[in-house]
């Protein structure tokens, strides 16, 4: 099937050679030549940003390809940054890989549209995802924090993303797990595997697993006279974290066989390279030892119910997680304290003649 190009010169140089040009669009008596031949893989996008009036070479970024101040420009930008923020260590590669994820939905449909995306357009968008609400509010949030990106840095005014509502009712995210959980996966993987000092590792310092990947001993310190874990956590916003090394964690940290710059090795004898990585090996685990639906956040949630059900304040768990708001950890406190309310108010009828 031919393709056709509208706007597409080809002109016979005197050399025998073919220079290829394109009418801009609108503008008849501007013309630019173009890069590349019509076998090049680009050349379908230097062709229309041609069209546009922009002139791309191949080896431009994709915010030089993209049309200025079009919705596929301002997602390069917003991408470009957050690579910077990686590398400069302020911002998660797992939270990059979904933003990715989010920008490619984005940009397939609307790529070329100016940037000031109404929003009757994002629900609609958000409404094409309705059979998983959650990946469609995934993909509003993700587009919303590039909105306000660019309009702290005066790239756009408006915010369309603002005010949309979710449609996902949640499940109150992971399953913490229970005892009997815990119990079953050590039975699976005793003391000396790779899964047992994970799940260990994750127990006794309430890690995500995006930090479980590089936390090695380096991390370990002394605080009056105390072994030590302290790390600052890799997701954007949390607290330093120095806790206790716990007996357990300690010892199953020197029972691998394998030892090396970080705790948790993979079969090759080297450090995950990915949370991701980590977290599908970790699922394999769990469907081995028969406890399906777990996950290594579950074992997060878990820690903090169990810390919480031994006394600790919201706060306590607030330092051991490396929250920065008070309500991020109440989650775990809340039903406890309803409780202890509830058992101290009724102690006060034990008395009473009836």
């Amino acid at each position: 099937m031919q393709v056709r190009y509208p706007g597409l010169l080809a002109e016979k140089l005197p050399s025998g050679k073919i220079r290829y040009r394109v009418r801009v669009e609108g503008d008849k008596t501007r013309r630019i030549a173009l890069s590349v031949a019509p076998d090049h893989p680009q050349f379908v996008e230097i062709y229309r940003a041609a069209r546009a009036g922009v002139i791309l070479t191949p080896e431009a970024t994709p915010e030089e390809r993209a049309i200025r101040y079009s919705i596929g420009w301002i997602a390069a930008k917003h991408l470009a940054a957050m690579e910077r923020d990686v590398a400069a260590g302020a911002t998660s590669p797992l939270t990059l890989k979904k933003r990715k994820g989010v920008m490619k939905v984005l940009t397939e449909r609307y790529g070329d549209y100016a940037m000031a995306m109404p929003q009757p357009k994002l629900i609609e968008l958000r409404d094409e995802f309705i059979a998983t609400p959650a990946r469609a509010d995934s993909i509003i949030e993700g587009i919303r924090s590039m909105y306000r990106w660019a309009c702290e840095r005066g790239l756009c005014d408006v915010n369309p993303a603002v005010g949309i509502s979710r449609i996902d009712p949640g499940k109150g995210g992971a399953v913490p797990w229970s005892p009997d959980d815990l119990q079953k996966f050590r039975a699976k993987h005793p003391a000396g595997t790779t899964p047992h000092l994970c799940l260990t590792l994750l127990m006794f310092t309430a890690c995500r697993i995006g930090d479980a990947i590089w936390l090695g001993r380096a991390h370990e310190t002394k605080v009056q006279g105390v072994q030590a874990l302290r790390w600052q956590p890799s997701k954007r916003g949390s607290a330093e974290v120095t806790i206790p090394m716990l007996p357990p964690l300690f010892r199953a940290t020197r029972a691998a066989s394998a030892q090396g710059r970080t705790y948790l090795l993979n079969a090759k004898g080297l450090p995950f390279s990915t949370p991701d990585s980590l977290g599908n090996m970790f699922r394999r685990w769990c469907d081995a030892a028969g406890l399906q639906g777990r996950s290594a956040h579950g074992v997060r949630k878990a820690a903090g119910h169990l810390l919480a059900q031994e006394g600790c304040s919201q706060y306590q768990i607030m330092t051991i997680h490396g929250h920065t708001q008070a309500q991020t950890s109440e989650i775990y406190t809340r039903g406890v304290d309803r409780w202890k309310m509830a058992k101290d108010a009724m102690t006060s009828l034990e008395g009473m003649e009836w």
